[in-house]
């Protein structure tokens, strides 16, 4: 039995939302370790074919991922997220306590690399647009339990937004922050419109590792998230 079939938390006959562990890649890697690929034909569910994902999560990101379980289901859910109507709700532990209680960051992104630190996204008026909602839901020992809104959906949008638009990157974040422990970054909802049929939705439970670092599930709960 593959260790994502017990963490589906939406299907019908078109979709699958899954909730992603960290550390597992939706793209194989490289260093040839174990990806999404890997556990996609434990997720058929009966189908002939195997399921494939519509966007990306990095890989220590956790939470809501949506898979289509046919072309056609695919090219409808890639056009919802190009065009921007499908929902999107992540939370995130930043190493640091933003002032204001809410905000919008709007800085456009742009890829760099270089030899010494690999590839990364900066802000860069060249760069493509980006905003992001966010919203201060607690706070403890100098850090702060941060709900993100994504209005566009840039490669690493939230975490470069944590860094440069709250002025604090997300807790263990190997490339935009201090790189100490666990990546504390959840996609924690996920809605995806059909037209006329019911929205494809799901909220992810809140990893163990919030609750470690002091940010428990009920803090969410709480704010009605």
């Amino acid at each position: 039995m593959s260790l994502l079939h017990d963490r589906v938390l939406f299907i019908d006959g078109e979709a699958i939302i899954l909730d992603k562990p960290a550390g597992l890649p939706v793209d194989a890697p490289r260093d040839g370790s174990l990806a999404l690929e890997n556990h996609l034909s434990s997720l058929t569910f009966g189908f002939q074919r195997w399921p494939l994902p519509v966007h990306r999560l990095d890989r220590d990101t956790s939470g809501c991922l949506l898979l289509a379980r046919n072309p056609k289901a695919h090219k409808r859910f890639a056009a919802a997220f190009e065009a921007g109507t499908v929902a999107k709700r992540y939370v995130a532990v930043v190493d640091g306590v933003p002032v204001e209680d809410s905000g919008t960051i709007d800085l456009a992104l742009k890829k760099i690399s270089t030899q010494a630190q690999g590839w990364r996204m900066i802000p860069a008026k060249a760069g493509k647009a980006a905003l992001t909602e966010w919203r201060k839901i607690a706070e403890k020992d100098g850090r702060a339990l941060i709900v993100f809104t994504p209005r566009t959906g840039r490669t690493h949008q939230i975490r470069t937004h944590a860094l440069h638009g709250l002025g604090f990157g997300i807790a263990g974040d190997p490339v935009y922050g201090s790189g100490q422990g666990p990546m504390l970054l959840h996609s924690r909802f996920l809605s995806v419109p059909r037209g006329e049929k019911a929205r494809a939705e799901a909220t992810a439970p809140m990893p163990e590792t919030f609750a470690a670092a002091g940010f428990g599930p009920e803090l969410l709960e709480q704010a009605g998230l």
